[in-house]
């Protein structure tokens, strides 16, 4: 996933280079790669030439990878009006928002595409060959990485509560405690569920959870702090450790894509 991030992090530099006059120094399936590009991507990522060159190399196999994947203006509109839900804003606030930074709203919708297709392609192309790891590989994977799943023993919050949903989204929009109950509790992770516990330890300190619907109310919890440390045992861990295997099976399998495209690539060194 890290190397989706850094493709769109060099896509950036790419563009914000394009009008550079400047020599081509290679040509990867028809897509020329600039010398500034290069030393952009050096400055930028701090790595060395033939790292920075790599990164580029790929970049381009992966927008030649990506060149039959189509997203629907449905898809698009669709997916802003997730990312909108989930920031608590309608569309329109939205549109006024980023025109408020100075980003239109055609060139949103032309990120929103690009991130769609490339999430797009990372399912098709990479995720679908991933076999689904067993109990005893997680067990071994767990042990050999057990650091990283020590988490803290307690965690201070503010509870917000109502029985209205409206009220809630009221509250998440504005802050506004009208209608709302308040009060301080601190939990301790051991006696969490699992579900509640993964959203909590997600959730950075300011910020606010979504909101649960517990039956009879609705609960939202803002994180005060995080404190002390405790490993969590496997069962407890499970999801946690499969979510961190896949993301490392899913790099390696990202890498192998590449270095399998690239043996059959067309890549010109010009200089």
């Amino acid at each position: 996933m890290k190397k989706l991030i850094l493709f769109g992090f060099i896509a950036l530099l790419t563009f914000t280079h394009a009008k550079m006059i400047d020599g081509i120094a290679l040509i990867v399936e028809g897509e020329a790669v600039t010398t500034a590009e290069i030393r952009a991507v050096q400055k930028q990522a701090r790595v060395s030439k033939a790292q920075a060159i790599d990164l580029l190399i790929q970049d381009r196999l992966q927008k030649a990878a990506m060149k039959d994947i189509s997203i629907s203006e449905d898809e698009i509109d669709t997916k802003i009006s997730q990312i909108a839900a989930q920031n608590h804003i309608s569309v329109p606030k939205m549109q006024k928002i980023l025109k408020q930074k100075g980003t239109t709203w055609a060139k949103y919708r032309s990120n929103i595409r690009e991130a769609m297709k490339k999430e797009k392609f990372y399912k098709e192309k990479v995720v679908a060959t991933i076999a689904a790891p067993n109990d005893d590989e997680l067990k071994i994977f767990y042990r050999n990485h057990k650091k990283e799943f020590v988490i803290p023993s307690s965690i201070s919050m503010i509870e917000y509560s109502t029985p209205s949903k409206k009220t809630m989204e009221k509250f998440l929009r504005t802050k506004s405690t009208k209608g709302i109950k308040s009060r301080s509790v601190t939990k301790k992770t051991k006696e969490l569920n699992p579900a509640l516990l993964s959203m909590l330890l997600q959730t950075p300190s300011g910020a606010y959870t979504r909101p649960l619907n517990t039956g009879d109310k609705y609960v939202v919890y803002k994180i005060k702090s995080k404190k002390g440390k405790i490993s969590m045992p496997f069962e407890s861990a499970k999801g946690a450790v499969a979510a961190r295997w896949r993301q490392q099976q899913q790099g390696k399998a990202l890498k192998d894509y590449f270095a399998k495209m690239r043996t059959n690539a067309d890549v010109q060194i010009l200089r």
